[in-house]
């Protein structure tokens, strides 16, 4: 194989090399916008729990039986 038919060969491979990586990186991204969408969600159940044992007077939780 010559010279020229070895880089063209390596051109091919690099380009297929470049798209993964950017299907790869729009996955990751996607994934990264639902776990910060998960945080968001769990930060503000959080905090109306903290509001609202905050806001109740202390209460004995009752056992089942």
């Amino acid at each position: 194989m010559d010279l020229r038919a070895q880089l063209e060969q390596r051109l091919v491979v690099l380009h297929e090399e470049l798209a993964a990586g950017r299907r790869l990186l729009v996955e990751l991204q996607a994934r990264q916008a639902e776990v910060q969408d998960t945080l968001l969600r769990i930060t503000g159940a959080i905090q109306v729990l903290e509001e609202e044992l905050a806001a109740s007077p202390c209460v004995e939780p009752t056992t089942p039986g």
